[in-house]
């Protein structure tokens, strides 16, 4: 890792009509609407739907650190984010992200370990950690049994 701090640039460009097309060095050009709440398009990504899922990101890219330093096998994980956007005191903003995650470890597994290490994703997930809220985490470990194609909860 890189010494801190680190720095990120994105550039938004937009006109008076249109969309506006969100860029950063090396990356790929995404094109960003209002949501339909906003009466804007269904079909494209929102700052609204772009921050919810940074934090899905974030959670998924930290449990990756987090099991790979721990030597836990996993098979697949899934992060299901819903932000709900509302009034507050201070005007209008995000009040709260329900992160729904769905882990499956194949045999043999500790469940508890993984458990701990979903919770432990959790707090350290920095994106989550730059909110006014805390992301809130509903989990589901499934063990897997690959030759049988089974799944137990």
């Amino acid at each position: 890792m890189k010494p801190f701090p680190h720095h990120y640039q994105v550039n938004g460009k937009g006109q008076e009509t249109g969309y506006t097309t969100l860029s950063s060095r090396g990356l790929k050009p995404i094109v960003s609407a209002p949501p339909a709440e906003f009466n804007g398009p269904d079909d494209l990504w929102s700052p609204e739907t772009l921050f919810v899922g940074a934090v899905a990101d974030c959670f998924i890219l930290t449990f990756k650190t987090i099991a790979a330093a721990a030597k836990l096998r996993w098979t697949n994980l899934v992060c299901d984010a819903e932000g709900v956007l509302d009034r507050a005191v201070d005007g209008v903003r995000f009040t709260g992200i329900d992160l729904h995650v769905r882990l499956e470890l194949p045999l043999p597994t500790d469940k508890d370990k993984a458990e701990r290490l979903l919770e432990k994703a959790e707090k350290a997930c920095l994106i989550g950690n730059s909110l006014r809220f805390k992301p809130t985490l509903h989990s589901e470990i499934l063990v897997v049994q690959p030759e049988l194609h089974l799944v137990t909860a």
